[in-house]
């Protein structure tokens, strides 16, 4: 499924202290993900209109620091079991089928975003 994603918005943020090292364009999810292993003191933190339907707001791109595994984490708006109605989730990247590095931002969004409609389908279901 292609992804339309519009109304963005996205910060590099540093990973030790949080703060916003830029505000990006649209134009930025043409850079090839493997820019958070040549910036090793960055994530990505990406909001969207665009992520409803998988059940998030906004996702969160980062290369982890010890394992060297690039990494989604994101607030999963699925009820739990008798609580409130947020997973927090780190899924890496490099075990879903069609991650490589060499894949654009945007590539690697369409990827996660896939991954997650089929999570969330799949909870549809059951329930």
């Amino acid at each position: 499924m292609k992804l339309l994603l519009e109304d963005l918005y996205i910060e590099r943020c540093n990973k030790e202290t949080e703060e916003v090292i830029s505000q990006e364009a649209a134009a930025f999810l043409t850079t090839p993900v493997k820019h958070l292993k040549q910036n090793l003191n960055e994530f990505l933190y990406i909001e969207s209109p665009a992520f409803d339907p998988i059940k998030t707001d906004a996702i969160t791109l980062e290369l982890d620091d010890v394992f060297k595994t690039y990494m989604v984490l994101l607030g999963f708006k699925v009820q739990k079991k008798h609580s409130d109605g947020l997973w927090d989730l780190n899924i890496p990247l490099d075990f879903i089928e069609g991650f490589k590095e060499e894949l654009t931002i945007s590539e690697v969004i369409e990827i996660t975003y896939n991954f997650l409609l089929g999570l969330t389908q799949t909870i549809e279901q059951q329930q």
